[in-house]
């Protein structure tokens, strides 16, 4: 395989031969890395020792040494050892000989302590310096500051004991393929952190099994075969636990496991079988059983809890820090598409059909697609001038008003469980049916079309029936449950502690899948959009459904379940068992039949789980039914042969409903943060200037469009701080010239580069150090002087208009050394009578050339999401980050008094569609009587 690439320097020899890094622009060095592991892949079998290459961020590609996992290379005897792990194993020895040499009443508090220090090490500490990692590469920052691993021969280490030091441990530890001197710094890093990890997660997990040892109970009145149970459960737990973690770490290896993309690349094809097809997150969801394994070995309930505290704090470091960043390295946005000349887009085509248009202009929908906007389900969708939102809103309100104030005879709990039966019933027959009927005759939408609707109105009303329907079923059920549940008098006994504990577990499983299922299938999936539209895309088992068929069946509804614990209640369970009985109906009788019908040739027989488990058995038992849904459905699966034959007007149908919400969090504007110098002899603020670039009236003050970039140019004197720095400020924030007492949020940037170890941080500065005579200076003074110049754009801008100013900080402090002249963000209003029409007499060319460079700001200008013509499409970037469309909408607003929301302009896509609605917009909502009263 031959490699040509543009510099010169570049030997791909040394590479391969010597593992000597090499050199490449960073998408040279993507393309080189990918080739040259399947290369690898190609020329040596599975399961034989092959060279992995990487590649850093900055284009460097080096040969990847092997590394062994975190307990074979500690006590495994035919690892090398070197002082750090000979130091990790003593330390883990002292936190085992504490459990012996502590009195026995310290014990459990003592390990309590320490495994909580451990894991708030693990998940905030970790946490903590990878997410700082991710987003401004600060470990290799720091590294590079302080110099670490730069060679004392050069004369330019500060510390050449702890390089010696760092060679010696890291050598010892890899003794092929790896050379201090010549790794990559990013790699170096990695090694040293990975270190840090050792000792935070062995410490973690030693503590916590010390924590379960000392608080083991042995109940008297425990029978002999419950005992045997009880053990034989949890060390199957133990058992499986420790095969999730060796066969996850046997897919992605040292790399994925110690966070290696944190640091640098490995481009290879990865195949994710094994536990990555049993469930998603494999090594933090069932990777964690064995918590629960051990807490039923010890019969404590303390080691219940702690285990249930160390798994929520494990997902929540995945959602915070982990998932965001495989989000962004391995799912990046598509660019912008770029129509070629002479191609008129989706969108051009679509304004010119007047059966698509709504007033005039560009409608969201179409007979093909519904629109991807304003939609239904979840708190941040929830619209009150909606009649679908409001009759759900007042009809839970109306249902738990009756169930908090009337009594739980038996009378009113029967009448409970009828209702919420009722509603079941509803739900899943009489939504089935609709569906099944809509399937076959298409009867929804044509009903709708005899009166001339269209068929985004036939999907608006089945959405606001099957959201009503879905919700009010939840909500009887709750009621139901409430009605049943007696609050306990006495917790000692396990099935009232456990039915709690398990209850409450399984109500969150049921959330979670929910969740899932709608990350997954979106609006359009949720309900059930291919009943009403053609699919425009294959059939594909993404999320969730990468390991189960049929999650709401298997486990989505797992809360109703969660009740009947909780409850202890026949009734309740009753329900439960119709619930799930007849989510499993639904899909057998609905679901399916129309799946087959869409994507007959695309649907699999077993799913990501199923095949796991069949893998697992031995080969005599690998002859059962093939997939989860037909093991655990399989009487269904009768009863639907059976029902075809006699071709039933019988549809059954459920789904699964959650109440998703999201935070929303705003920072507060006024944020008292204020650092001061305390001694600030020898620094004159007169020596100190501030200057904007721009042009301003003779009164009036300095103006910006709204997103323009704004470069600044500042002076201080020789002995200034490194550490000063300039942000930006509303005028109106800051009473003080001398303090500043809010909090910048991110709107400043470093007088000299690279002081703040933030690439964030550095990004708008140009210049700095610049040396001046004292001959320019324009105040009297002779004293020589330093300048420099950045440039404040994107999200250190205030999105907004108003009067704000710069204010320059001595030594990382907030004093005040010097404030710009005040400058206004402005946003033109459109002036309709100045505008150009068209021959038709209408404003959208006039508004297309008014919001294209408006747009353009919005977008920060960058080339891979902001148009360059109204027909272009914007960028992936611009549907995944909200705040770009914010930006739009509250520019639109302010220049043309039509609010939008977000999401309308993430769904027009171009500069076109948007200023066609705007266009629209405006002859709908101005009165014709104000047009009348327009001046000539």
């Amino acid at each position: 395989m031959a490699f040509s690439y543009s510099k010169k320097s570049f030997n791909i020899d040394a590479l391969r031969d010597r593992a000597i890094p090499q050199d490449l622009d960073p998408e040279d060095a993507k393309e080189l890395v990918q080739k040259l592991n399947d290369e690898e892949a190609s020329r040596i079998p599975a399961g034989n020792e092959r060279r992995t290459y990487g590649r850093t961020p900055n284009g460097t590609v080096f040969v990847v040494p092997e590394t062994h996992d975190m307990v074979s290379q500690l006590l495994s005897p035919s690892q090398p050892k070197n002082a750090g792990d000979l130091f990790l194993l003593a330390f883990l020895g002292l936190h085992i000989l504490s459990l012996f040499m502590l009195p026995k009443s310290w014990r459990v508090p003592v390990f309590l302590v320490v495994f909580f220090g451990w894991r708030v090490a693990y998940n905030v500490g970790i946490g903590y310096l990878l997410y700082i990692q991710s987003n401004y590469r600060r470990l290799d920052a720091w590294a590079r500051k302080y110099k670490i691993f730069v060679n004392p021969r050069t004369g330019d280490n500060p510390r050449p004991f702890l390089y010696r030091l760092l060679k010696r441990e890291l050598e010892t530890k890899i003794p092929s393929d790896y050379n201090f001197e010549t790794a990559p710094l990013e790699y170096n890093t990695w090694l040293l952190f990975r270190r840090v990890c050792d000792l935070t997660l062995m410490s973690d997990f030693v503590s916590y099994c010390l924590f379960a040892i000392a608080n083991i109970t042995i109940d008297p009145n425990e029978t002999p075969f419950f005992a045997a149970t009880r053990w034989a459960v949890g060390l199957s737990l133990v058992i499986f636990n420790y095969y999730v973690k060796m066969d996850a770490h046997r897919v992605v290896k040292d790399y994925a496991w110690y966070w290696g993309d944190f640091f640098y690349y490995i481009d290879q094809k990865l195949i994710f079988d094994g536990v990555y097809e049993m469930a998603p997150d494999p090594m933090y969801t069932i990777g964690y059983v064995g918590f629960y394994g051990i807490s039923c070995i010890a019969n404590n309930r303390n080691v219940l809890f702690v285990s249930i505290f160390a798994h929520v704090m494990q997902l929540i470091f995945l959602k915070v820090v982990e998932r965001p960043h495989m989000d962004k390295t391995y799912s990046p946005p598509p660019p912008p598409r770029r129509p070629s000349s002479g191609e008129n887009s989706v969108e051009d085509d679509h304004l010119d059909d007047p059966a698509c248009d709504i007033n005039g202009g560009p409608t969201l929908a179409s007979t093909e697609r519904p629109s991807p906007v304003h939609n239904l389900f979840g708190f941040q969708s929830l619209d009150l001038f909606r009649i679908a939102d409001t009759s759900v809103v007042l009809l839970q309100i109306f249902m738990l008003a009756i169930t908090f104030s009337s009594p739980s005879t038996p009378l009113w709990q029967a009448l409970f469980v009828i209702h919420a039966a009722g509603w079941r019933i509803w739900y899943s027959i009489g939504m089935g049916f609709i569906l099944r009927q809509q399937s076959a005759e298409k009867s929804w939408t044509r009903h709708f079309m005899k009166y001339g609707e269209s068929t985004e109105e036939a999907w608006r009303q089945w959405k606001g029936q099957y959201h009503l329907a879905m919700t009010m079923t939840y909500c009887s059920f709750f009621a139901a449950a409430w009605k049943m549940y007696e609050f306990p008098q006495d917790w000692t006994p396990d099935y009232v502690f456990l039915g709690h504990v398990f209850g409450v577990a399984l109500i969150s499983l049921q959330i979670w899948t929910a969740a899932s299922i709608y990350e997954t299938l979106g609006e359009f999936g949720w309900f059930f959009g291919d009943f009403f539209y053609e699919p425009t895309r294959k059939l594909t088992y993404d999320g969730i459904y990468r390991f189960f068929n049929n999650p709401e069946g298997v486990i989505g509804l797992a809360g109703v379940w969660g009740a009947a614990l909780i409850t202890w209640s026949l009734p309740i369970a009753v329900l439960a068992a119709l619930s799930h009985g007849l989510a499993l109906a639904f899909h057998h009788f609905v679901e399916r039949p129309h799946m087959r019908k869409l994507y007959a040739g695309n649907m699999r027989k077993d799913s990501g789980f199923m095949k796991s488990l069949k893998r697992s058995l031995p080969a005599s038992l690998r002859r059962f039914p093939s997939s989860v849904d037909r093991v655990l459905e399989g009487t269904v699966d009768f009863m639907e042969e059976f029902m075809d034959l006699a071709r039933p007007k019988i549809a059954a149908g459920v789904h699964v409903f959650v109440k998703d919400s999201t935070a929303m969090f705003k920072y507060p504007a006024r944020i008292s943060i204020t650092r001061l110098e305390p001694d600030l002899a020898g620094f004159d603020p007169k020596d100190y200037s501030l200057e904007i670039e721009g042009k301003a009236s003779a009164t009036g003050p300095l103006t910006f469009s709204y997103g323009s970039s704004i470069k600044v140019r500042w002076t201080a004197p020789l002995n200034h701080s490194k550490w000063d720095w300039i942000g930006l400020y509303k005028v109106t924030d800051n009473p003080s010239r001398t303090v500043t007492r809010v909090a910048s949020q991110g709107r400043w940037i470093p007088v000299e580069n690279d002081q703040y170890d933030s690439p964030i941080a550095n990004s708008g500065w140009l210049s700095s150090g610049i040396l001046n005579s004292g001959r320019n200076r324009q105040d009297g003074e002779a004293q020589d002087f330093l300048s420099g110049e950045m440039e404040f754009n994107g999200d250190k801008l205030f999105w907004e208009v108003g009067v704000f100013e710069f204010r320059y900080h001595h030594n990382g402090k907030h004093n005040v050394m010097a404030i710009s002249r005040p400058f206004e963000i402005h946003i033109e209003k459109f002036d309709e009578d100045d505008a150009e029409v068209d021959s038709e007499g209408r404003l959208a060319v006039a508004m297309e050339k008014t919001l294209l460079p408006l747009v353009q700001n919005c977008f920060d200008r960058d080339p891979e999401i902001a148009p360059n013509t109204v027909s272009e499409g914007f960028g992936g970037l611009v549907e995944r980050n909200g705040k770009y469309a914010k930006r739009v909408v509250y520019a639109v607003q302010y220049m043309f008094g039509i609010e939008f929301a977000p999401e309308v302009v993430q769904a027009d896509g171009t500069v076109k569609n948007l200023a066609w609605r705007v266009c629209n917009a405006k002859k709908v909502l101005v009165s014709p009587r104000a047009a009348k009263k327009r001046p000539d």
